[in-house]
């Protein structure tokens, strides 16, 4: 963190936080309501805004041979769904979160506030190469399992203990061609009701859990 802007009510509604920056030697500039407002993407600021340094990592290293699970996004749009992405891997112990092709940056406001924090408990690379984010989990010692609505194999009836990289896709054309092509396997998740889907955070919490629970479980 290299500074702290914080408006008058924020001041007294956080102040060991503000205390806590002061005593790290971190700069702490007082602002009027409007300029947080100004600074801040919400509708309703908390008052407080800090300028940090970005949080993702280089892909290269970043995997070793001791993961076991990881979480990959390809191009996926909409920031709160990658956040919500983030937190659920975070929460499943998950090694690490990558974002594949065009997805969207981590560090959007709203990506930001939809993983709660998880952004800095967790290793996090952007690449703009999919093939390289797929040989870097291959190279880590992960099976590659794509989540596609239209696959044969089904969540229930799979390994899910092996150490395995999940790969999520686009919220509205989900994985090309290419990437169901150069992934080990392509699972589904049954749907049991009338639903047609699962949007994007939802299918994602439930494999990434489900590995997460079966690693545990042998």
């Amino acid at each position: 963190m290299h500074e702290l802007f914080v408006a008058e009510r924020a001041s007294t509604q956080h102040a060991a936080l503000v205390a806590h920056a002061r005593e790290l030697g971190i700069r702490v500039s007082a602002i009027t309501d409007r300029a947080a407002e100004g600074l801040s993407e919400t509708v309703t600021p908390q008052g407080i805004v800090a300028v940090c340094e970005l949080l993702d990592r280089p892909l290269a290293g970043m995997l070793g041979t001791d993961a076991k699970l990881v979480a990959v996004l390809v191009d996926v749009a909409d920031p709160g769904n990658a956040g919500t992405v983030i937190r659920v891997a975070d929460a499943a112990g998950a090694d690490a979160v990558i974002l594949a092709g065009e997805s969207v940056d981590p560090h959007n406001g709203k990506c930001v506030r939809a993983a709660a924090g998880s952004l800095f408990h967790l290793p996090i690379a952007r690449v703009r190469d999919i093939p390289e984010a797929l040989a870097a989990c291959a190279g880590a010692g992960l099976t590659t399992r794509a989540a596609h609505g239209y696959a044969d194999d089904q969540l229930d009836t799979i390994d899910l203990a092996v150490p395995t990289a999940w790969v999520f896709g686009n919220e509205a054309h989900g994985l090309s061609d290419d990437v169901l092509g150069a992934v080990d396997s392509a699972v589904r998740i049954p749907l049991y009701g009338k639903a047609e889907s699962l949007n994007l955070a939802t299918a994602a919490a439930v494999c990434v859990y489900a590995s997460a629970m079966a690693a545990r479980r042998s």
